[in-house]
């Protein structure tokens, strides 16, 4: 075979790759780091409320995405401090805040954080468990990507797994006709095995995690309930990790990086 058949046929193959995956081009697409984390509205296990500790263990990971689960806005337990623009403040990033419920003069529910221009933000509403859910979808365009990216972050039911089974059935619904690459990113409330973690692999979605490494309670992590899923990416690979903090909530915060495949 000659040099000029074998460089068009590696040209063939990584556009081939780049059209299955999202990206853009494999060589102008950097790796996407993306962390989420239950703050519990900024008290730690000391029992202080400290919203630069927990902007400070964000951001020694370097994310390009982020997703928070238990975020007050303008709630009197947490000093009346809209979070979600607060963290997004400090930490120099775009924000979104998707309201659960009214609580204390303000509202309660989750944030996700982008280090990209946030396009279109969507709040689906989910069914009602012990409090009121919802996912919060944003779209945002990752360098060197040829398509948008669906971010949602997940805080689903604690009580049963009848409820967070219909939130997840709920949900997929609603992104069904999404056609670019969707990430699900938070606190599932379900661990391995469990029927809600395995409704989502029955349709199709590829849980981001391997490690199998427990993220709550954080002072003495024995269940494994935080966790990204991923649908549309093609051939990817990803590193993820526990970050090990015991102090600023009472989860672990978890992050991974996406690349394409090698």
């Amino acid at each position: 075979m000659n040099a000029a058949r074998i460089s068009f046929c590696f040209v063939n193959l990584a556009f081939l790759a780049s059209l299955s995956l999202g990206f853009g081009s494999l060589l102008e697409a950097a790796p996407l780091k993306v962390v989420a984390y239950n703050i519990k509205h900024g008290k730690g296990m000391d029992g202080k409320i400290d919203l630069e500790r927990v902007a400070a263990v964000i951001a020694n990971e370097k994310p390009d995405l982020v997703t928070l689960q238990e975020v007050d806005q303008n709630c009197t337990r947490s000093g009346k401090v809209d979070q979600a623009a607060e963290l997004g403040r400090l930490l120099k990033m775009h924000h979104r805040f998707g309201k659960f419920m009214d609580f204390q003069g303000g509202q309660y529910g989750m944030a996700v954080l982008s280090r990209f221009p946030i396009g279109k933000t969507t709040l689906h509403l989910l069914p009602k468990g012990a409090e009121p859910r919802c996912a919060l979808e944003i779209v945002v365009r990752p360098e060197g990507w040829d398509k948008p990216l669906s971010l949602v972050g997940i805080h689903h039911d604690w009580i049963t797994s009848e409820i967070r089974v219909s939130q997840v059935t709920t949900l997929l619904a609603k992104l069904m006709d999404t056609k670019h690459p969707v990430l699900l990113a938070g606190d599932f409330n379900a661990q391995p095995g469990s029927p809600s973690l395995t409704a989502l692999k029955n349709k199709g979605w590829k849980m981001l995690r391997q490690k199998r490494t427990p993220t709550w309670p954080s002072n003495k992590p024995e269940q494994e309930i935080d966790f990204f899923f991923g649908r549309g990416f093609g051939p990817i690979q990803f590193e993820e990790n526990v970050i090990d903090e015991k102090v600023a909530s009472d989860h672990c915060p978890i992050a991974v990086t996406i690349s394409p495949e090698k």
